[in-house]
């Protein structure tokens, strides 16, 4: 693409925005704003626009300095990163790059819809768990999406120029996300190389992210705020009856909330005191032991609050329909509802979904002596390096281990 002034490449911008059918007010916005960055650019004698006068223009007008590849917007910039972003990137691709957003029902470009199908056919072969499977190809539908604004129209067309320059529309993303597109792109592009549909294994031009990625420390609760949430559920209705059955099967027995949604009546063996179930994110058969409270909890749910229902699923919804909860419901307003009556305080930064509940009965197994492989094993890890992270919450365990520096130095004498 020929270089164009910045009043070029602003009504450039603005026939893709209409093109794309943004609303006439964001069009609107944009054009004010995109003539205020000319105004600037005239002030400062420059005619072509370059990412150093966006980001002195930024600098001079928002006090921002961030670099917005890699740091968190401030708010009072972020409509004007957004608005410098739009030329950039289209100076840069000749595309409107779109902000991440999830999509329903996603419509596969027709150039791309077969190999798209037989991909994850191929996935499905690989046994890849439903969850994986999603994300995996959400991730792989921005690409798709990348190269469907590039009027790319064969898979064959795509070139290490052209997967270069979608890498560098990811830059702002977390480093593991980024780790994650990334892998996700170098699987797809291996795939389409050994199944003959490309001539080249353009895998091979998916730069690898080097910097290790270390997790942070688990949120963890004090136990007896757990008992004392626990205590606070009124079981004098079927909602908490059916809430605190919920929680004790995270509390006591760490199920994660996506096996907790699609647990079903079939996978209770009353006989053999035991809940069977396939992890949907690990795909492994595993079995709990149905504690005391836990059967109870449950019994009196099923006796005393479950919806006279034909779904298969043991927990429903407690208002009509009565079915079970939705794949995206992630049950942080049962957990929320109860910390508040219970007048439990949350630090700030503490994450305290039903998630960080799995992360307190790791912590609180570990510190009562519980080895490694056991937690794993309830847990649902597939290996004991999932489950190391925990070993970081338990910091009386870690002050034991500390070197004296006094002892140190007189062992050296």
């Amino acid at each position: 693409m020929a270089q164009l002034t910045i009043k070029e490449l602003s009504e450039k911008v603005l026939e893709e925005l209409q093109r794309l059918n943004y609303s006439y007010n964001s069009i609107c916005s944009f054009r004010a704003a995109f003539k205020r960055i000319q105004a600037f650019a005239e002030e400062k004698g420059e005619l072509y626009f370059t990412e150093d006068l966006g980001s002195q223009y930024l600098l001079e007008r928002y006090n921002c300095s961030v670099d917005y590849y890699s740091e968190t917007y401030p708010k009072n910039a972020k409509a004007a990163i957004r608005q410098i972003r739009l030329l950039g990137d289209y100076q840069l691709h000749g595309v409107i790059i779109r902000r991440i957003v999830k999509k329903k029902g996603y419509v596969k470009p027709s150039q791309f819809e077969k190999v798209l199908t037989d991909y994850e056919i191929e996935c499905e072969n690989n046994q890849y768990s439903k969850r994986g499977m999603r994300t995996r190809l959400q991730r792989l539908f921005f690409f798709i999406d990348y190269l469907n604004m590039r009027k790319i129209m064969d898979v064959n067309d795509i070139t290490p120029t052209v997967i270069s320059d979608y890498v560098k529309t990811i830059f702002h993303h977390h480093e593991k996300s980024m780790s994650s597109i990334l892998t996700t792109l170098r699987v797809f592009l291996r795939f389409l190389y050994t199944k003959g549909l490309t001539t080249t294994d353009l895998s091979l031009s998916v730069p690898k992210y080097t910097r290790y990625w270390y997790p942070s420390v688990p949120s963890t609760w004090n136990p007896d705020d757990v008992k004392r949430m626990l205590d606070t559920i009124d079981r004098g209705n079927p909602t908490r009856k059916r809430d605190y059955a919920t929680l004790l099967l995270v509390t006591k027995l760490g199920i994660r909330v996506g096996d907790i949604k699609g647990l079903k009546l079939s996978n209770l063996d009353w006989h053999g005191n035991k809940i069977h179930f396939t992890q949907q994110k690990t795909g492994i058969d595993v079995s709990f032991p149905v504690l005391d409270d836990v059967g109870w909890a449950i019994i009196d749910y099923l006796k005393n609050g479950r919806p006279i229902s034909n779904s298969p699923y043991l927990f429903l919804r407690t208002c009509a329909p009565y079915d079970a909860f939705g794949k995206d419901a992630n049950l942080y307003n049962i957990i929320t509802k109860y910390t508040r009556k219970a007048g439990i305080s949350i630090p700030a930064g503490n994450r305290h979904g039903l998630h960080s509940l799995r992360h307190t009965l790791a912590s609180t197994m570990l510190a009562k002596g519980t080895p490694l492989p056991v937690i794993s094993e309830l847990l649902g890890h597939v290996n004991s390096k999932s489950t190391s992270v925990y070993l970081r919450t338990n910091m009386e365990e870690l002050k034991q281990c500390a070197v004296d520096p006094d002892e140190v130095f007189h062992y050296e004498k």
